[in-house]
Parts: structure tokens; sequence; C-alpha cells
């Protein structure tokens, strides 16, 4: 499994919404090219690519993981990638290592918000897309209606290279659109034969697609088109190949994969039109020495440089690296420099992944995909090269979390081994987000949606051996006042030999401030100037307390009028504590009022669901403050909407628009809470 020229390796992600049949497309693959002596299925739980706990409890992929095979003397690197939204980051670590995608479409439900992710995935990263049209076997499929979908959302590139052919609900072959030929089953053995004459102006319209998508590679190529000469076979392998890699061409195969069928034509089709590494498009890196760029070669004889697209963190094995050689050999029992992080790192054994199987190899050329374990100071996007030539290449882009909640241990004393955990957790996951917020005391953890979270939590348990709940985190609430007014604190204590005695004026009042504005008027001496810091002391340090719920003041100015003080008694406690209880007099006398936080909130989806998403804003007492068209059918809507309100608007976006919509949000300032937040807010804190 690793002694392949470049030119013979294929990487190919798998692509989908949701219970597409990405896995069990990447068990008939493996099972076809006798990877596998059985077929594998996702509700048994034994398929390769889904291995871990969560995966085989739940039936759907959680993690991206690597499956190797061999086809036509070509080693193919299948990478079965998650299909809900919650696992986006692993959609990224995966199509981030590969040269082309094969998307998965339902025959049943067609083409969903997850093909159009996955679409959008793919352009973002510049690779050839194939469809491949599953559950053709359902009496429920309808391929004209999907192909007929890809086609509107994705353009004339969409060109189907396969129809089914039917008897009655009966699935019986295939018609080979570049051949124009049928493939028939019959009596367990595939013949071609001549196309039914009742499916042959079906068959020329699915051609004039193709012939109008290979027509689009060049100008000699249109040319012909329009005279409406016939491609030759030649001109019609280099159109394939050449407009396929450049997405002239997109090309839509169908089949069954829980029947193992259509399965085979897509294996020969990937190793004979899917672009290899060294067809691929090459990386730019920035040479840490001279600082020059570097173009990546898929060559195995250049200098090393592997970027590390994902980590693996196992409890009992440790963490483990995988990546993608961009140019150059790596090979086992050598030294690399992480160029990323200028530190040195000692490559021991190598690995070829298949599903949690490790498959020991002494080297990997340019193109391939690997693993290695026990790297100390290696994270994802990491760059590992030669020492003589370090060269960094840019980070994997990964999105910021959309929710974020607190975690709360289910036993005392846990703490340390929840903070352990989860710190365990973040080498593996670059979506994934912990921070420990001072002011509540909370550990809030941010994610890209709930299910996201949750399993989070599950492997806390189950890799950890620790349990926590989640809730949503507290609100950082604000208090401050709305008239001035002036009040007296006075401290007096006797009790034997020296007492304390502090006495001070000081007038409150609101100012434009975040922090406490302190002044002075002190005629004749009421008090000695050496006082004034610990007045001003005893003020900062009561404003992290309100009078209402207890949240810090802000927008507060004090200043020091008046006041007494005795020869003897006086000290710098004695005043701290007279303008503590100023403080404490005056904040109640003034008004108060709680101020919550407020922030920005950007929502872009299609226009049809621009409506919807007002609404939603409405009910969550937000203003809109703008919408900007950013093409004829996405909407970009601007908002202020309290913090309160959003904890879990990331959950609710997603069902208004069927997972299509994104946003961003940013907490910007503070302002005046309704009378009954207010009224919740100081319950909630008298409680506690």
């Amino acid at each position: 499994m690793y002694d392949f020229e470049t030119k013979n390796i294929r990487n190919v992600c798998l692509l989908a919404h949701g219970h597409a049949g990405k896995t069990s497309l990447c068990e008939a693959l493996l099972f076809k090219a006798k990877a596998t002596d059985r077929l594998g299925k996702v509700a048994e739980g034994n398929t390769v690519s889904d291995y871990e706990q969560e995966e085989i409890k739940r039936m759907i992929s959680i993690n991206t993981s690597v499956a190797p095979l061999e086809w036509n003397n070509v080693k193919i690197n299948v990478v079965d990638t998650p299909g809900y939204f919650d696992f986006v980051g692993e959609q990224i670590e995966g199509v981030s290592a590969c040269d082309s995608a094969v998307i998965m479409v339902s025959g049943k439900s067609g083409v969903s918000a997850g093909t159009e992710k996955s679409w959008d995935l793919a352009q973002k990263y510049g690779i050839p897309v194939v469809f491949f049209v599953n559950k053709i076997d359902d009496h429920k499929a309808n391929y004209d209606v999907a192909v007929a979908q890809l086609k509107e959302n994705f353009g004339k590139s969409v060109a189907p290279f396969l129809y089914p052919i039917k008897e009655g609900d009966d699935f019986i072959g295939f018609i080979d659109i570049v051949k124009m030929k049928a493939k028939m089953f019959r009596n367990g053995t595939i013949t071609y034969e001549n196309i039914p004459k009742d499916m042959l102006d079906l068959a020329n319209k699915s051609r004039d697609m193709l012939n109008e998508a290979i027509a689009e590679v060049n100008d000699e190529l249109m040319e012909k088109y329009f005279e409406g000469e016939e491609f030759t076979e030649e001109e019609v392998e280099f159109a394939l190949k050449t407009g396929i890699k450049s997405g002239i061409i997109a090309p839509v195969f169908c089949g069954s994969v829980v029947l193992n069928i259509g399965v085979e034509l897509l294996l020969d089709f990937i190793t004979k039109y899917l672009p290899s590494p060294l067809e691929g498009n090459n990386l730019i890196g920035t040479n840490t020495k001279t600082k020059e760029e570097v173009e990546l070669i898929a060559d195995k004889d250049a200098p090393l440089c592997a970027r590390v697209f994902k980590t693996v963190v196992d409890p009992y094995i440790g963490k483990m690296s995988i990546f993608k050689v961009l140019s150059g050999t790596i090979s086992a029992d050598s030294s690399v420099i992480n160029a990323t992080k200028g530190e040195n790192e000692r490559i021991g054994k190598l690995y070829v992944l298949r599903g949690k199987k490790q498959i020991e190899v002494p080297y990997l050329v340019a193109g391939d995909i690997g693993a290695t374990t026990k790297l100390a100071d290696t994270d994802t996007s990491d760059t590992l090269c030669s020492p003589k030539t370090p060269v960094t290449v840019d980070k994997i882009e990964f999105p910021e979390p959309v929710l974020s909640l607190a975690v709360v241990p289910k036993a005392k004393g846990d703490e340390e081994k929840i903070s352990n955990g989860l710190n365990k957790l973040l080498e593996e996951d670059p979506t994934f987000k912990v921070s420990n917020n001072k002011e509540t005391g909370q550990t809030i953890v941010s994610g890209t949606g709930e299910q996201h979270l949750n399993i989070i939590v599950n492997k806390l348990a189950t890799k950890f051996g620790v349990n926590v709940d989640l809730i949503e985190p507290k609100i950082p609430y604000r208090e401050a006042i709305k008239k001035k007014v002036k009040v007296e604190g006075k401290h007096k204590k006797q009790s034997g030999g020296h007492g304390q005695y502090g006495h001070v004026w000081i007038e409150f009042e609101p100012c434009e401030c975040d922090d406490l504005i302190f002044e002075e008027k002190i005629f004749g001496g009421s008090v000695p100037k050496n006082f004034f810091p610990a007045v001003e002391k005893g003020l900062r340090d009561s404003i992290n307390q309100g009078v209402l719920a207890g949240y810090p003041v802000v927008n507060l100015k004090a200043t020091l009028v008046d006041g007494s003080y005795h020869s003897v008694d006086s000290s710098e406690m004695a005043f701290k504590t007279a303008a503590n209880l100023a403080y404490k007099a005056g904040l109640a006398q003034a008004s108060p009022v709680l101020l919550e936080p407020i922030g920005k909130l950007n929502v872009i989806a299609r226009n049809k669901y621009t409506g919807d998403i007002i609404g939603d804003i409405n009910k969550r007492r937000g203003r809109i403050l703008g919408m900007n068209p950013l093409n004829k059918d996405i909407t970009e809507v601007e908002a202020e909407v309290p913090v309160g309100e959003m904890t879990k608007y990331a959950i609710d976006l997603r069902a208004i628009t069927n997972g299509r919509g994104s946003f961003s949000f940013k907490q910007t300032h503070y302002e005046e809470a309704p009378f009954n937040i207010c009224e919740k807010v100081i319950e909630e804190s008298k409680k506690e």
C-alpha cells in the first residue's frame, strides 16, 4: 500500500448530505477492489470508515477517515467525510487533502442543502467533482429529477455519463452515455448491447448534454460542436480529462451502493479520468529562511514537505497525525522539522490507515496520505519538512464556532479531569474551542452545532471517564445609574485601643465610560490627600458588584466632595469601607438599571428565507439595520440583537433555512434591559 508512483495515486473525497450513502459507497468500493472480504453495513456497525463508538451508536459519520484500495494498478485513497453540518471541520480536513471529490446524491430526495455545501466546498478548494446518484434501485428514486436538479443548481457543467435501465421496478442495466451502449446485467454476467429503442431519445438527449459540456473545453471542440460534427473517441477522452480537471465537466454517475451496482464503473472512471496529485493544484509555500515563495511540486525526489490535515487523540495510543505528502518522500525513522512552529520532530513508524487499521510502511511518496504517532509539537495544519529546506504552507481555514454552552460537572472534584479531557479534544478538533469566563466562573465550550457539542460530551465520558452537563451560559449583564446623587458614607468603630474612622461625601452620576471615573473636589483638608487613593480603591472594588443583581457597574463617575477624619483612628481601610458604604447607598438612590449586551448579527441566506429570518429576529427583540443583496438569489440581513436571545440561534437558523443559511455575531455594546428581563435577572440572582 505504499510502493506507488505519484502518477498512479488518486485522492478522492466522498461528500454529501447525511444519509446519502457515502460510508456505504466507501464499503462498496473497498469490497469491489477486494480490499475487504465482506461488505460492511452502517446498520450493523461493521463498516471500515465508521469505527468509533459514537458513530456506530448513532449510525452516522462523525470523523473523516481514510480507506485506501488498489484498482487497475492505481492506489485510490478514499477519504470518507461526515455529512452533517455540525462536522464541517471534518469535511474541510478531508477536502484539503484530496485532488477530486465524489458528491453523493440520493435518487429519492435529490439535491439537498448538503449537496450544495459539498459543491461549494469543492469549488473553494478548486477540485473537480463527480456526482453519484445513489439508491437508484428504490422504486421512489427518480434519476431524471435528480439530474435536472443538479443542472439547475450547478449549471451546464453537469453531464450524465450513465442512465439507468429498469424493467418495472427492477434495475437491469445502464446506458453508457460515453460509449452509447447499454450495459446489461443478465444471469449474473455483464454484457454490452445496443441501447433499447424506447430509450434512444433519452440517451441522445443525455449525449447532447455531454457534448455541450465537451464543447466548452476549447474553441476547436466548440467549433466542431456548432458545425454538428461528431467528436472522435480521442477527442472525447482528451476533453473529458481536461474538462473534468478544470471543472468544465461535472460527470453524473448512478447506481446502488447497497447492491454494489455502478461501483465498478465509478472505480474505472476514477483511475482513468480523475487527476493524480501530479495533475492537481500545487500549493504555494514560504521558505522560512529566505521568505521566498516555493511551489510544492508532487515529485518524490523534491525536498520533503507534508501537511498534517487531521489529528486523532486516543487515551491509549496517544496523538496520531494524519498528513498528505505534498512533495518529496517521507521515511520512517527520520528527522523532520515542524516549519510552522520551528521545532524538530522525530518520525518513528509510518502507517497507511484503512479506517482504524494501521498498516506499517517504510516510506510514502509525494501525493500519498499516511500517518505517524507521538509527534510532540505538531498539530492540525502544521507543515513537516526536510530540515534543510523549511517551508510553511498556509494553514487550513476552519469556520468559527457558532454555539457556546457552559460545562457543569456531574460530580464534584472532576474539574481537573474535565480540563485535561477538553484540552486533549482541542488537539484533534480545530472547530472546537474552550474558554474560561472569569466573570461568571464558567467553563465555556464552543462548537459548530448542538450535535457537535453533544459528541464532545460523549467523548469526555467514553475516552476520559468524566461526565458533564451542558447548560446555557450566564449572560454578562452590567448595571448603571440614571441620575445624579450625593450620599454620605461613614465608618466608625470603637473596640478598645485604636478605633476605625472614615467619613466621606461622594457625588455619583452617570457618564459615558467603560471604567469608573474618580475625581476629588475637597476644600480645606476635610479628607487628607493621603486617603484619596483609599477612597478610589474602595470604589473600584465596589463596582464589581451592582446593587440590583450583583453585576459589574459601568458608566459611573464618582466625585469625592467632602468628609472628615480622625487624627488617630482614621486609616486607609476605614476610608475604603466608608467609600463602599457610600457606593451602596448612592447606587440604590440613583435609579439603578440593568444593561444587557447587544451584538451585531449578519445573516446570509437565500431570498426565499429572508421573511422568516426577519420574523425570527423580531421575536428575539432584534432591530433590523438593513438588507444587502449579494447576488440575485442571496441577501445579507444586518441586525442588532440582545446576546441573551442568541444562545441557540445556530440551531434555529439551520431549521429556518434547511441548513442553507450562515451567520456571524459579535457583541458590540450595552443597552438598558426591558423591565421584564430586569425582573427575571434580579429574581434569578436572589436565588443564587
